[in-house]
Parts: structure tokens; sequence; C-alpha cells
């Protein structure tokens, strides 16, 4: 008799789906498919269907399955899958995972670079690697990543299933994975993916009295003619349909001899027998009976361990020699009850995971816990330091065995080594279960092992962003005796701000951090300060307070040297990175020597992450220095190495506005739209808010109005428009732009916005034009006193390259101004070579020095003109070439003709008969300005403004000027086709 019919049956309509969405991931559309249902209704044999299916059409197939019964060990059943993906040849995809390389080397050795990945341990981004490596995988024909009793998972494993799956649309990968109906965290997050669209659940229903009949004939290997009605009906009755238990149902059958075979057909016997009960508790315990008391026995302490085990732990239990144990173990794997497991030689596995429970819960009390003493002993025999998943194990047994007490500390070792390990859900899950052993023992062991737990708890709290449980749980300690314990209370509070500060929740941090401080005497000694002032900076600096530039400064000077003299280093370089950004705006250099002397600690102490922030600091300051972008380019390649994907993606924002600067629209777009699309799936909130930012200056100095307009919506639907970005988004995007467009006026309103915020709140941002562009604008207008130049000149934000340009150019026209030409062309022979990287920003120059030199007597005005027109005509940004040729013209100056522009006039519009001049026009209607306005725009005439207007009238069909500007502002959005 076979265990299992050969034919799938029942499923026709559930396989068909599954086909289809294989196929969709091998053309490059991914799903992720959960096949739920109750217990033995058939999800594990609609899944193997589906896996021979995959490999059928030569699909990656990756599998991993759940702990059922034992501890759930955090990604367990993504490592079972990695580690088969490394044996079965794919080992070299590893050289294409770049950064996210060392990231899972947590779960797969082989992947391992140089030790245990550093830096960003976060669960979002190991999910990234883990999707990252899958889809290499399946490039070429699609992977399959099957995950089994999804239900048991721990909650690591199931927020990585949550993020795959919400990642999946345009990949080749499918996942597929069973998970019980019954209530569990894992059947909420098939619901509420299959809710938000991001995949499909498919419940399996019982089988059918017909189904049933069939599946005993495929079990009993002979067709359905062949099986009597009566078999088949009681099957049913007793399995309600549910396909594990009709197996074991007819197996037991079997081998009681109820069922035999008369004339080629299955009948039961005449003789009355007992009715076996449907519930595969009973049911696994008559198979294993037969195997006699040590097999029974050997079950059972085998199930104590869990659904795998190895033999020898259960032979030192049961205090037998090897061939007994090789006896009984032979007999319960014919008894198909046990199987070899993939683990090694002396490992074996239950075939059925309610087997496990069967044997668990048939133990009679006393039974269980002696036998759960003796398995806890011999593990911890064999395996002193309970590496891996057999500290969990064994507190677990320690449970059984009642000794709560000893349980609780191997839960509470349990948390921290998964703190450590960045799985901190299972962290709080083994420290919640610690403290409730402890209070089950009624407290005997006292107050202080409940404080350490609860204390390593508040961390664990503060990385999952629990702040008001970690709150909650701060209460308790306090309520333990920490409120006698200065030291302990000092500590709670900073652990709190801590834990505000990576909740983002500022206001609340800071007032830990005020709690704290409320506790010091006058005397206190720097192991309590020192911690305090280095969590107040990073708050301080994160806050809204106009002088918390000031105050943060000198909260990073008294945690730098009291981290000194208590030899902290690791709480020194955090104290050297908050000087290096504060001091920036009053000194680069000296800015340097702290990230230096920040970098030379994290070297001496092998501190790798702080290593590659004070990378990202020196390059940082090189880049606003003098344009040199190879520091951030060192500092990215260097995070990556380590896998400091956050600080990697914060280099790569910043270079994309590099790109912009610097005229490589294209490289900037490529980018600013990679670190985007990277960052946001990561949800590194500060990186996307800068990206963003980036992406509006991006718009803005190609001039691109629809795009911008975009940008800067999505930038203000993410809180830019009240962060630190905003006067960046103002300044480099939206005041440069109107130059571009000749509208002096809604540049220097801009400007003026943001000089005035910056005197109430300085930003540790400072190429928004305070510094810069407003100064050359102030200048031209004559509003600017020597003094106030002379002060932006010698500051040290006026000193970076990119506000240097326009200090020095504002200089040249001041100095024009005073008849001192020779003075005026050295100041503006240095900010052109200084604007020499920049070179929209350069021309932009060339255009608005041109009228103070050519009214003052200085320069080569005519000779600058023709470079901007020349520039920005092949560049397509019209309002500055049109201006740029009208001052030409009205110097007498020959102008170049420029009747070629119909290019870019729009086919369909040029069809209309559309001119390159009326598209001039056309193009700045949106901007609903006058024909006066728009003739000063484009330095032409009132009257040719008229006549252009008019002829668009008619050649688009359209009534009057207001329906034309609205056909205009509809194009420009995307809703009109011409």
């Amino acid at each position: 008799m076979r265990m299992r019919a050969p034919l799938l049956i029942g499923r026709s309509e559930e396989i068909e789906e599954l086909d289809a969405v294989l196929v969709d991931a091998q053309r490059g559309s991914g799903a992720a498919v959960f096949v739920s249902g109750e217990p033995g209704v058939g999800k594990t044999r609609l899944a193997a269907e589906v896996v021979g299916h995959a490999l059928d059409a030569d699909m990656v197939v990756l599998r991993g399955r759940c702990s059922t019964t034992g501890p759930p060990v955090p990604f367990r059943p993504v490592t079972e899958a990695l580690l088969s993906l490394m044996r079965n040849g794919h080992g070299n995809l590893a050289e294409r995972l770049g950064p996210y390389r060392p990231i899972l080397g947590r779960l797969v050795p082989d992947l391992a670079v140089g030790g245990a990945a550093e830096g960003d341990g976060t669960l979002v981004v190991l999910a990234e690697a883990v999707l990252r490596l899958i889809t290499l995988a399946g490039e070429r024909r699609g992977c399959l990543l099957a995950i089994e009793d999804l239900h048991d998972a721990d909650v690591e494993t199931l927020a990585v299933i949550e993020y795959l799956a919400g990642n999946l649309r345009d990949q080749p990968v499918v996942v597929l994975a069973t998970v019980r109906s019954e209530p569990s965290a894992a059947i909420e997050l098939a619901g509420a993916i299959t809710q938000r669209g991001e995949g499909r659940t498919l419940l399996l229903r019982r089988f059918g009295a017909q189904d049933v009949h069939e599946i005993v004939a495929g079990c009993l290997g002979t067709g359905p003619g062949q099986v009597s009605p009566e078999v088949s009906r009681r099957v049913f009755d007793d399995s309600a349909g549910n396909a594990l238990i009709v197996e074991e149902l007819l197996y037991s059958m079997r081998a009681a001899d109820d069922l035999v075979r008369v004339q080629d057909r299955w009948r039961l016997v005449e003789r009355p027998s007992p009715r076996v009960s449907p519930t595969l508790i009973q049911i696994a315990m008559r198979r294993a009976e037969r195997l006699g008391p040590q097999g029974v026995r050997l079950l059972s302490v085998a199930a104590l361990l869990g659904r795998s085990f190895p033999l020898s732990v259960v032979r030192q239990v049961l205090g037998i020699d090897y061939r007994d144990l090789m006896e009984h173990l032979q007999s319960a794997v014919a008894a198909q009850l046990l199987a070899p497991d993939e683990r090694g030689p002396d490992w074996y596995a239950f075939q059925h995971p309610l087997t496990v429970e069967a044997m668990r819960t048939s133990l009679p009390p006393i039974e269980r816990a002696e036998l759960a003493t003796g398995a806890a002993d011999a593990v911890a025999a064999e395996n002193p330091e309970l590496t891996g998943e057999w500290c969990h194990i064994v507190a677990a047994l320690r449970v059984l065995a009642g000794q709560h007490w000893e349980a609780a500390l191997l839960y509470l070792e349990v948390g921290r080594r998964a703190l450590a390990d960045g799985a901190p859900g299972t962290a709080v899950a083994a420290l919640d279960d610690a403290e409730g052993l402890l209070n089950a023992d009624g407290g005997r062991h006292g107050a202080d092992q409940q404080r350490e737990i609860l204390e390593t708890l508040l961390f664990a709290l503060a990385d999952t962003g629990q702040f008001d449980r970690a709150l909650e749980v701060a209460e308790r300690i306090r309520r333990l005796g920490a409120g006698s314990d200065t030291q302990r209370q000092l500590d709670l509070h900073v652990r709190l701000a801590w834990a505000g500060q990576v909740a983002g929740r500022w206001a609340e941090g800071a007032a830990q951090v005020e709690l704290a401080r409320a506790l010091l005497t006058p005397d206190a000694a720097e192991k309590q300060t020192v911690p305090i002032d280095a969590v107040d900076a990073y708050l301080t600096m994160s806050g809204p307070a106009s002088d918390r530039v000031r105050r943060s400064e000198a909260l990073g000077w008294l945690a730098v040297r009291g981290a000194e003299r208590i030899d902290s280093p690791s709480t020194a370089c955090q104290a050297w990175y908050a000087l290096g950004f504060v001091i920036r705006e009053r000194d680069l250099a000296e800015s340097d020597l702290c990230f230096r002397r920040m970098l030379t600690l994290a070297v001496d102490n092998n501190l790798t992450s702080w290593h590659n922030y004070a990378l990202t600091g020196l390059g940082g300051n090189a880049w606003l220095a003098d344009a040199d972008p190879a520091g951030l380019l060192r500092a990215r390649t260097e995070a990556l190495h380590s896998g400091g994907i956050s600080l990697a993606h914060n280099a790569s924002a910043v270079l994309g506005l590099d790109a912009v600067l610097r005229g490589e629209f294209d490289r900037a777009a490529t980018e600013i739209d990679e670190c985007l699309a990277e960052a946001s799936r990561l949800k590194l909130v500060a990186v996307v808010r800068y990206a963003l930012m980036a992406k509006v200056v991006l718009a803005a100095h190609r001039v691109d109005r629809e795009a911008m307009r975009a940008a800067v919506a999505e930038f203000a639907a993410s809180g830019g428009m009240q962060s630190r970005e905003a006067p960046l988004a103002s300044g480099l995007g939206l005041a440069f732009s109107a130059l571009l467009q000749e509208d002096g006026d809604t540049a220097r309103i801009r400007l003026g916005e943001i000089a005035e915020e910056w005197a109430r709140q300085p930003s540790t941002f400072y190429l928004a034009g305070s510094h810069g562009l407003k100064v050359l604008l102030d200048v031209l207008d004559g509003r600017a006193d020597a003094d106030t130049h002379a002060a932006v000149a010698a500051s040290t934000p006026g000193m970076m390259r990119w506000n240097r340009q326009f200090v020095l150019m504002a200089e040249a026209v001041s100095l024009g101004a005073q008849g001192r030409a020779p003075e005026a062309e050295e100041a503006f022979a240095e900010a052109y070579r200084l604007a020499e990287p920049f070179p929209t920003a350069r021309f932009l120059g060339l255009r608005l020095l041109a009228e103070p030199a050519v009214r003052d007597g200085w320069g080569r005005p005519d000779e600058w003109l023709r470079e901007a027109e020349e520039f920005f005509h092949r560049a397509g940004v019209i309002p500055i070439a049109s201006a740029c040729r009208a001052m030409l013209r009205q110097r007498g100056a020959t102008v170049r003709q420029r009747r070629a522009g119909t290019e870019r006039v729009p086919a369909e519009l040029r069809k209309l008969g559309v001119t390159s001049r009326e598209y001039e026009v056309f193009e700045l209607l949106p901007s609903r300005l006058g024909n006066k306005a728009l003739a000063g725009r484009l330095h032409i005439s009132f009257r040719t403004v008229e006549k252009h207007v008019a002829s668009l009238v008619m050649k688009i069909g359209q009534t009057d000027r207001a329906a034309l500007v609205e056909r205009a502002t509809a194009m420009q959005a995307g809703r009109t086709q011409y």
C-alpha cells in the first residue's frame, strides 16, 4: 500500500492557477501565493506538485520549512532554502550580490566575507538581500521559493516574506508558502498581503466523498472500481475529508487487517473491529505502539526535541546501546513515522508534524518532565555552549521539566543572542517568555533577575521601534526598585532617549534626557554624564530649536572629552561625528580634523561602521570645499563592501545632486532614480527625502516645468516642505529655475524666504543660496552693502566652491561699479575658474554679469553673451538664450540666426504650422503671464507677442487667449494629446 495516492486528486483548479503563476514568473512577473487550509488538508502535497511542475519547466527551486514543534529559529526556512541554492551549484551568484553578500553571510556561511556583516543589519536590508539573490537565481528561467508550514515561522521570517511579496511584481520569482488556516500571525499576514493585492491566498477545501474514494484507490494501487464503496465511506466519515487522516486511517486499517483484498476488490472484513478515532493523535499513537514500549519511548524523546532530532541525544536519554537504538529506529522508519533528515547522518525527522504533537501530548505529565530533564541534560552535555537553536530547545525542555528558573535564564540568553544577531522580534518573544517564567516561579529569585530581563527587553523594543511599550517596560523596571538606584535610573532614561531617537520621536527622547539630567548631582561622575551628553547631542541636532547647532557643538565637545577619559571609543566616535557636522559651518579644516580623529579611533578599535561614517564626513567636506566627489565615491565603496547599505545610499543621493550641478543630467537622473528606488524599498526616510530634493533640483536645472511640478509634489508628500532639505529644493531648485526662465522676481522672493528661515533656524545644508546666489542678486540690485558681502565672503559656507563662484561674481560686479576694472576682471576670472565644474551656473553667471559689465565698462560682455546664448540654445533653455540674443542686438552686435529650432516643436504642433518662435510663447502660457510680461521674459516686443498669440489661437483652433492658455497647460500636464 502507498502512503500517498500517486496522482494529485481534486486540485485541478488550484494547479491550473499555480501553473499560470509559474509561467508569469518566467516572463518576469512574479507573485506570492499562500496555500491555506486546516492541518492535513493537502497543502504540502499541492506544494510538492507545484515544485514538480517548476522543475519540469527548468525553473530554479528553493525549499525551506519552518519548525513545527521546536522553538522558532530566526530565518530558519530562508536559510534552508538558500543553503539548497548553494549546494546545487549556484554559489557563483554570490559574486554578483555586491553589498548584499556580507549581509547574507548571517544566513549562509558560504556568503560571509571577512566575518559577520556589520552596519545595516536591519530586517529590511536582509530581506532585500534575499530578494536580490533569488532574483539572480531565476533571471534566466524563473525561480520558485517554496516555504512549508509558515504558521510556525518566527517573526523575522514573516517580515522577510512580507517584504518579498511586496516586491515580486517585476521579478522572475514565485514565493509559495503553505500555512494553516487557524489563527496565527502568518495567516493574518497572508490575508493582509492578499488584501493589498500583493499576493493571493488559495484556501484548500476538504475533499468530498468522491475525491476520498479516488484517494483511497490511489493509495491501494488500484482503480476506483476495485474499491468497495463502504471502504471509502468509512474512511470519509472518519476523516471528514482530511487527506492526511485519510492516509493514516488507511494505513492503520491495512495494518490491522481491517481492510482486505477479495477477488481483486478491496473490502472491509466482516468481523467487527474497534472503530478508529478520526483524530490524528489516536492514529499516530496506534502506529507508534506497534513499535513496542522502547519504540514509543524513542519517539516520545524525539518529539520533545522537535521535528528533527539528533540520534546521539536520544540515545543518551534512553540509555541504550547503539545497536538497540538502530533497531527501534529502523522499525519507526519502516512504519513511515520517521525518515532520514538532510542535516546529516546523525539526524532524523518525523514524516508528519502532527505526529510530533501526538507523541508529546500523549505523555503523562510526570514522565514528560522526566524525559524533558534527561533530554535537556543530554543536550547540555553534548553542546555545553548551547550554540544555535539548542539554547532555545533546552529552554523549552526546562519548561516541560518544570524548571522555570533555569528556563528563564536560558530564554534571557536566547534574547541576548537574537538581539546581537539583528533579530529583535525573536528577542522580544524570548524575553517575554523569560519574564513569564519568573512570574510563574513565584518571584522566589527576587527582582534583580526580572529587572535584568526587562532591561534587555528595553533594548530589543528600542530596536523594533516600539517606543510606547518601551515606556511601559521602563515603568515596570522602576517598580522593581530601580528608583533607588541612580545609575540604573540614568541608564533607563538614556535607553528610552535612544528609543525615541530610533522611533523619530525627538521631543519624547529629549524629555527622557531632561529626566536623566534631573537625577545628576553636582558631583556626578563622567560615566553618568557622558552617555547623556552623547544622546543629547544627536537629539538636539534633530530637534527644532533655533540654537540647536550651538548647543549640539557644546554637547559634542563634552561627550568627546568625557568619552576619552572613560575610555569609550564608540561613544567618542559618535561625538566626533556630531562635531564634524556642526563645525562645518565655521571651519571645514577643523571639521576635517574631527572626522580624521574619528577615523583613527574607528580603525584602532575595529569599529567598521564608524570608519565608514568618518569617510563619509571627509568625503562630504571635500565635495563642499572643492566640488571633489572622489571622497564620497570612496566612502560609498567602503560602505558597500562592509554592508553599510544606508550609508552607501546616503552617499549616492549626494552624488546624484553633484551630477545635477555638473550638468550631467542623464547620469544624475539614473543615480537619483536608482537611489530613490532602493531607499524607498528599504524605508530609508532621510535618504528618500534628500533624493526627492535632488529630483526637484534636476527638473529645475533642466527647466522641465512638468517634471518640476511633479517632483515638488512628491517632495511635499514626503514631508519635505517641513524638512531641513526644503531650502535646498527652493534655492537650488525653484529659484535657480526661475533665473533660467528670466524670472528674476520669483528667484529673489524664493531666496529672500530662505534667508529669513535661515535667520530663524540655521541649517546644516549650505548650498541653498543665502551664502552665494542671493549675494550676487543683491549686489546686482544694489541692495548689498560692502560689510554684508565681505562677511559672507569670509564665512566658511561662502568659501564652499558652489557658493564661492557666485560670491566672486558679486565681488567683480562691485569692483566694476567702483571703476576698478582690472580688479573686477581678476575676480571674474577666478569665479569663472571655480565655476568650471558647474556649466549651467557658469553660463548663467555670464548672462547675469553681462549687463553690469556693459553699464560699468569692464570685461568682455559681448563674448560672454555669445557663449551663454550658445550653451542655453543647445540646452533648449529658450528664455535665457533669447535674452542673450536681445542684449546683443541692443548693443548692435551680430547675432547668430536660430531658425533651425523647429526640432523642439512637438510634431503634432509642427503639423499645425506652429513655428519655433510661436512655440517659445506657447511654452510660457501656463505661467499665465500677460503679453507684456511675456515680451519682457522673451526679450521681444509687445507687438510680436500679440502677433504670436493670435497666430497660435488660429492655428491650434481655440476661441480666445484664455482657451489657448488652458490648452497649453493641459498639454504640459500630459492631459492632451496632439
